[in-house]
């Protein structure tokens, strides 16, 4: 997709409505449900969207990043380019050192849970950062949807996008479900645990199984643990009591690939 013929607008004035909508889709977390739009930021999540083969809705880019050929190429992606001086960028965005190029993108239309596909449960996983975690460990290990239920970080905000490093892309992302919107799964649900359960190289998982990962202070809710074929937990010589949830989804991730490539599924 190219940008339109009549060339890149510049932009001067911080009311404009574009940098307005830019900032609230850059500081609130949750913006993108109200606007169905959000915003990515920066050369590595912009070029991971434009390897999909995903579509940008606009891009903004600073005037020096208009200078650059790399990332005037990537700006060309969007349907449309706004270039802003480096102080309306730094306003409207949401970090410290703000990049010079951020894509805002249309959000798929909601629908529902695929049943029967490689999947993980989000049960009030609230950090940011973890949630983003996860979705880089589910992408690469194969996991087709993550459905996050009520309660868990909103999965398109900036802090996760950020942490996620693209892997948004690659998964169909479902939330604000509840646990009995998880029947429609049609799959056996495996709950990890610091303290019981099987020892997870040793457990015998359920083939297709979604992983059920928890809250980081309080696990997985014991109304969903009912719901659950089996606990695993990961065994821990050093003596930690438990593991970030994050390296906990990263573990039993791969573990899940590994037996599934070592049986040919």
């Amino acid at each position: 997709m190219t940008s339109d013929r009549a060339g890149p607008q510049r932009l001067s004035a911080r009311d404009n409505p574009l940098l307005v909508r830019l900032r609230r889709l850059a500081q609130d977390s949750t913006a993108y449900r109200r606007a169905g739009q959000a915003w990515i930021e920066g050369e590595h999540l912009c070029a991971a969207l434009c390897t999909r083969g995903l579509p940008a809705a606009q891009a903004v880019i600073t005037e020096a990043g208009w200078g650059d050929t790399a990332l005037r190429t990537l700006a060309g992606h969007a349907a449309r380019v706004a270039i802003v001086p480096a102080a309306l960028f730094k306003a409207a965005s949401g970090l410290e050192s703000p990049a010079q190029l951020g894509f805002v993108i249309d959000l798929p239309s909601p629908s529902p849970l695929l049943s029967r596909v490689p999947s993980v449960v989000l049960d009030r996983v609230q950090d940011a950062g973890n949630v983003g975690s996860i979705l880089r460990s589910a992408a690469a290990f194969g996991v087709v949807q993550v459905l996050a239920l009520k309660g868990t970080a909103a999965l398109w905000s900036p802090k996760v996008l950020r942490a996620g490093m693209g892997a948004h892309f690659g998964l169909r992302l479902v939330e604000g479900l509840d646990e009995t919107g998880l029947d429609a799964l049609d799959l056996p649900l495996v709950a990890t645990s610091s303290h019981a359960g099987s020892v997870l190289p040793q457990a015998a998982l359920p083939a297709g199984a979604a992983w059920v990962l928890g809250h980081e202070g309080q696990g997985v809710s014991p109304a969903l643990l009912q719901r659950c074929a089996l606990q695993v937990r990961i065994p821990q010589p050093g003596g930690e009591e438990s593991l970030n949830v994050a390296a906990a989804a990263a573990i039993c991730l791969y573990e899940s690939a590994r037996r599934a490539t070592r049986s040919g599924q």
